[in-house]
């Protein structure tokens, strides 16, 4: 059992001085303000001294860290998610960039085998192979494919349960019978790297896609005679839309453009690569060479932006700092609506029956420890 006082809690919409909150296993037993928190009975007592108490952050899209990758085995995941784990983001979705179907398949099924280990991995994301060509960024543009039903029920089979989301082009043939394929699955769609028109991308949200990602990225922009996927997705409440949130691939301006015409459907996610955590160098990216240079990933053959080196807790920063959002509409962003997204209202909440996710923070908001699941991981 942990027991954290004398915090300040910015957590479900709201802000509370001098909170405590107590784990039993890895759910909040109790919540409470004040001195109360000495009435309990506990075996570990954190005193917060003011810092800054937050949920776990959830990242619905990510691809690596610490110089591994997601598509790697196991001891380069491991790096991987430590990376981010110390930088506050207690729960991941693992992206796939394209491959061919087998080993997509054989990618998804050893990330079933990482969720039956480990509570802190949410399951997978296929990032391809079902994207346009000409938006597809960073990924081989060789392997790209039109959805086949075989292809869709091979992933989800692959998957044992644990595929969370893909990535579709809708106006690709198929493109729309993919989605209906996927979501009577389970599967959350998300509509990117696609030439998609507002009506293609309506359509898709209409047969139940209900997310963007990496909006203004892999997607054409909002114009005001061609409103695009992300004009699309501000029609459809359902609908979150992923933010890469590093100051390089959107405007802090944007950013908080899209905040304000979109409050409570923004997610902050990485879309970080092997690099992130790690020095400028070159790197693989789903078998693309990448070059970092001042911490900006771009394939060596044609410059193409390839995924970011983002932290979650720097995205959080930058929201604040740079793009000028409250403190608590940023930690939303990166806790509570990422969670909601994939139907995990007991994630990125710190009320009482949640999960004990937790990330207690400075003043300059710097992570200065992080729970998991009750355990204590960064």
């Amino acid at each position: 059992m942990t027991l954290i006082h004398s915090a300040q809690l910015v957590a479900d919409g709201s802000t509370e001085t001098d909170a405590w909150v107590r784990f039993a296993g890895d759910r909040i037993a109790a919540r409470g303000m004040g001195s109360s928190w000495r009435a309990e009975q506990d075996e570990d007592v954190v005193d917060a001294d003011g810092g800054i108490l937050v949920p776990g952050f959830v990242d619905l899209h990510c691809h690596g860290g610490g110089g591994g990758a997601f598509d790697g085995d196991p001891a380069a995941i491991r790096d991987a998610l430590a990376t981010h784990r110390a930088h506050g983001t207690t729960r991941s979705v693992l992206s796939l960039v394209t491959a061919r179907i087998p080993d997509l398949a054989r990618q998804v099924g050893a990330i079933a085998d990482v969720v039956d280990s480990d509570p802190l991995v949410l399951g997978s994301h296929l990032e391809g192979p079902f994207l346009d060509h000409a938006h597809r960024g960073a990924h081989d543009p060789t392997l790209l494919t039109d959805p086949q039903p075989r292809d869709v029920d091979a992933l989800v089979e692959a998957g044992r349960g644990s595929v969370v989301q893909v990535t579709i082009a809708p106006e690709r043939p198929g493109g729309l019978d993919a989605v209906d394929r996927f979501v009577a699955a389970g599967v959350r769609v998300a509509v990117g790297h696609t030439a998609a028109s507002y009506d293609e991308a309506l359509a898709a949200f209409d047969r139940g896609a209900s997310l963007v990602t990496h909006a203004f990225n892999a997607v054409d922009g909002i114009h005001h005679r061609a409103p695009g996927p992300v004009g699309a997705a501000l029609r459809r409440p359902h609908v979150t839309i992923e933010v890469i949130n590093d100051g390089v691939h959107v405007h802090p301006a944007v950013v908080k453009m899209l905040f304000d015409a979109a409050p409570g459907r923004v997610a902050l996610i990485t879309d970080a690569m092997s690099a992130a955590g790690k020095a400028d160098g070159r790197y693989d990216l789903g078998g693309l060479a990448v070059t970092v240079t001042e911490g900006v990933a771009r394939l060596l053959d044609g410059g193409a932006i390839a995924g970011s080196t983002l932290l979650l807790d720097e995205a959080l920063r930058q929201a604040v700092d740079a793009c000028g959002l409250p403190l608590v509409d940023a930690v939303d962003a990166l806790t509570r609506i990422p969670a909601r997204a994939i139907g995990r209202d007991d994630l990125g909440s710190l009320s009482v029956g949640s999960a004990a996710d937790a990330v207690l923070m400075s003043s300059a908001l710097r992570v200065r420890r992080v729970w998991g699941a009750g355990r204590e991981i960064g």
